[in-house]
């Protein structure tokens, strides 16, 4: 499994001030979205999350995202190296992802940016 690169993950309470100083920091417009009752925006290497502190809780456990090119791939590698896989793969509004907790008890999701395969069945011709 290559790691392509990391995001930091930050919960925010303002997510308007925060975006606007992450967008000035690293000169690259936040791409934003929601899931999950979370608003995300993601601004170059920083993943900024702002929603109801039960769903935070739950995001403030993930220490960081590792982009990968393939989830599939990372989860086999995990699995066969002492991980444990606690979710997914699942599709995200970028791709698919998983995630993770290695055996020193750090969690982590694992991203990749494919989308999920078309339902055949909707396919023309079918």
């Amino acid at each position: 499994m290559e790691i392509l690169g990391t995001t930091l993950r930050i919960c925010v309470d303002d997510l308007e001030a925060a975006s606007g100083f992450y967008e000035r920091l690293t000169g690259t417009p936040a791409l934003r979205f929601e899931r999950g009752g979370v608003s995300v925006a993601a601004v170059g290497c920083f993943l900024l999350m702002s929603g109801p502190e039960s769903e935070l809780e739950i995001l403030r456990k993930v220490s960081a995202t590792i982009a990968v090119e393939d989830v599939d791939a990372a989860c086999a590698t995990l699995t066969e190296v002492g991980a444990k896989v606690v979710a997914g793969p699942v599709p995200t509004p970028v791709g698919r992802n998983l995630i993770a907790v290695h055996p020193d008890g750090s969690v982590f999701e694992y991203a990749d940016r494919k989308a999920a395969a078309p339902d055949t069945a909707d396919a023309p011709g079918r």
